[in-house]
């Protein structure tokens, strides 16, 4: 007689896959995409090796869900931070900003594997969809701010990539587990005003009237 699926152990097989990628998740949030080994994963489920194969092919296969999910879960928060902001395209760039640094500098052992730590040719992949999500969301901003005159005219697509890269780069050394690389002593949110002013300052629209003339001191 074939085996017939039941709707509870249906139901158990995805608690017990959910369960799985729950302790990926933590794992990978303490330590990394390299510190999420199969054996921690089964171990941290009181389970086995085995029984994970079961529903993944394969550990790359598992770490790109967990970035997927993990992924999805941050660019909804910054979305919905920036939605929170109202229409103004002013006020929505400063939001998105200051939500995806906040949230990184909050969260750094995951924002670092999810922005900059070596992955898998498969984990990268996903990373490549979520930066482009990113980018989209900026260059919308960027777009409407341009048609009322808040920011300049200027290649959305060139700056919509490279506002996403001034925010993720800024980060890297306070965000790297070996080293704050210079940082030691900023406060986090002396770093997040700091890129929201640099971002404004490249993107800002120029003045209606000529900069006043300075004259030096003899």
């Amino acid at each position: 007689m074939p085996y017939r699926e039941t709707e509870a152990t249906r139901r158990r097989a995805e608690e017990r896959r959910a369960n799985l990628l729950r302790a990926a998740r933590d794992l990978v949030a303490r330590h990394g995409f390299a510190g999420a080994k199969i054996t921690a994963i089964a171990e941290t489920c009181g389970t086995s090796v085995g029984l994970v194969y079961t529903y993944f092919d394969n550990r790359d296969e598992l770490l790109a869900t967990v970035f997927r999910e993990s992924a999805s879960h941050e660019l909804a928060a910054v979305r919905a931070g920036t939605a929170a902001a109202g229409p103004a395209p002013r006020e929505r760039l400063d939001a998105f900003i200051r939500t995806f640094a906040g949230r990184a500098l909050r969260g750094r052992q995951l924002a670092w594997s999810l922005l900059f730590e070596p992955v898998s040719p498969l984990v990268e992949a996903e990373r490549l969809t979520y930066r482009r999500a990113y980018v989209d969301l900026a260059e919308s901003i960027l777009r409407d701010g341009i048609a009322d005159n808040t920011f300049a005219q200027q290649n959305v697509g060139l700056s919509g990539a490279a506002t996403i890269g001034a925010i993720s780069e800024s980060l890297v050394g306070r965000l790297n587990p070996v080293g704050y690389d210079g940082l030691d002593g900023l406060d986090d949110t002396v770093i997040v005003d700091d890129i929201v002013v640099y971002c404004f300052r490249a993107l800002s629209a120029p003045s209606t009237s000529p900069a006043p003339t300075r004259q030096e001191t003899p």
